[in-house]
């Protein structure tokens, strides 16, 4: 075995990991190097700093999430560059070593150590200490050996250092084991790319996708518009979500009605219509919730105006929620206060319900009251009517039989005018006040929810 191969071994990265410029990608990746693939592009996990800077033929380390020592060793497949330009996609590095590997196999056996990532800030080359500055002889050009010399003297070293191990074999050894993820933090890490995903597609659909450019390629959609929509630091993987492909997602999107994909011609997917006045769905708020979540969000993006605190700055992303199209280049700052109601008032209002030892029933709109009145009937009979008693969970059958031997008057269920499927009780008589009782009392409903209780009969005077 060569000397340069020996001494790129990944032992040598845990002594010295700043030898060579380091790529992050994720746990459950380390399985197929192990199995002698080599690392896809939408594999890798961009930091907030960036990707590490290097050259087409340069030699680069791979460590996984959360500790940067390396566990495998590969020539970049292109520039840094060419990796952005092409929106990650395609093979970026050809593996030649990896943990597990023969040529690990021929050390210690030792498992890779826990080293914490670095700090997103660039270092100060003027201060850097520790191994790097140990063996400056090893910096420079050596992170452009490319090991052809010695590829070409060796074959099977290279063979080697490719992994012969199949991925079964690996998958079977208790150290490979034991560096996969929990799979409770699998099944976070993927909900996390769902929700991602929903967001970029949105987020996509509303800012960047006009009627006029449908019917739109789906391959186009995705490239052109929802990876653009991606925030700073975080990278949109199809793979690393639960749909896995781009045509099951959209699937999932004509099932909600949000969009229409049609195969327009053989093998080729578009989205020939969208609904731009869709609800989209998302999560139940309070208004307290929102304006927390408004408040932190104008703090982390520094938007408070630093001369008047009551004023906030709208960054793009505020523009489009709240403006509309003629104040968007008018219109830089808002008070607090006309934020937070403008916000409110494009949210979609719902409802929430809650009977005890039950999930909470959401629906949309504005619940209604219940609505008691009372009306004429035939020779002058007063009888009282109740109206919205499904909107509270209340089975208006069940409401009429109670009321009817609570009152020892007729009761009657009939279709509730005006109302598709509702259905009123009538109740003979001003039956206001026991209907008080039952819904306040018993029900202990809101008095807030419920109008017409005035007009329950007053007591007599006594002579």
């Amino acid at each position: 075995m060569s000397f340069c191969v020996s001494f790129w071994a990944v032992y040598t990265l845990w002594s010295y990991p700043d030898l060579l410029p380091t790529f992050t990608t994720w746990p459950l990746v380390l399985e197929k190097l192990v199995g002698g693939a080599d690392l896809m592009l939408p594999g890798l996990v961009v930091p907030p700093a960036g990707l590490p800077q290097v050259q087409k033929g340069d030699l680069c380390a791979m460590a996984l999430v959360g500790n940067r020592a390396p566990v495998a060793i590969g020539v970049a497949a292109m520039s840094t560059a060419e990796m952005l330009t092409s929106g990650l996609k395609g093979r970026g590095f050809s593996v030649l070593h990896t943990y597990r590997d023969h040529l690990w196999q021929s050390g210690d056996k030792s498992s890779p150590p826990s080293m914490a990532p670095l700090a997103l800030d660039p270092p100060d080359l003027s201060e850097e200490k520790g191994s790097a500055q140990a063996a400056p002889a090893l910096q420079g050009d050596m992170r452009r050996l490319t090991l052809a010399e010695e590829n070409q003297e060796n074959g099977e070293v290279q063979q080697q250092m490719c992994g012969e191990k199949s991925l079964p074999e690996a998958s079977k050894d208790p150290s490979v084991r034991g560096l996969n993820p929990d799979p409770t933090d699998s099944r976070a890490l993927q909900e996390q790319m769902d929700e991602l995903l929903q967001r970029c597609f949105l987020h996509a659909l509303k800012c960047q996708v006009k009627k006029a450019d449908l019917p739109l390629l789906t391959s186009t959609f995705l490239g052109s518009h929802m990876f653009s929509c991606c925030p700073a630091g975080q990278q949109l993987d199809i793979k690393r979500s639960s749909y896995k492909k781009l045509s099951k997602f959209l699937q999932q999107m004509q099932q909600e009605q949000i969009i229409q994909v049609e195969e327009l011609s053989r093998g080729v997917e578009s989205i020939v219509a969208v609904d731009w006045k869709h609800p989209r769905k998302g999560s139940a708020l309070e208004g307290g919730e929102v304006r927390t979540i408004i408040v932190s969000y104008a703090k982390k993006n520094d938007l408070v105006d630093a001369d008047n605190k009551n004023l906030v700055k709208l960054d793009p992303i505020l523009c489009d929620c709240i403006l509309e199209k003629n104040e968007q280049h008018t219109v830089t700052t808002l008070p607090w206060d006309s934020l937070l109601s403008r916000c409110l008032e494009r949210l979609q209002p719902a409802y929430q319900v809650t009977f005890p030892g039950q999930e909470p029933i959401v629906k949309k709109g504005k619940i209604c009251p219940i609505d008691i009145t009372l009306a004429q009937r035939a020779s002058n009979k007063k009888v009282t009517v109740v109206r919205n008693l499904e909107a509270y969970g209340l089975d208006p059958c069940s409401v009429a039989a109670i009321l009817q031997q609570r009152c020892q008057a007729s009761t009657t269920v009939t279709p509730a005018p005006g109302s598709k499927d509702g259905l009123q009780v009538q109740i003979q008589g001003n039956q206001v006040h026991h209907l008080s009782r039952l819904l306040l009392e018993d029900y202990q409903l809101p008095r807030k929810y419920i109008q017409g209780l005035e007009k329950a009969p007053k007591p007599s005077r006594k002579k």
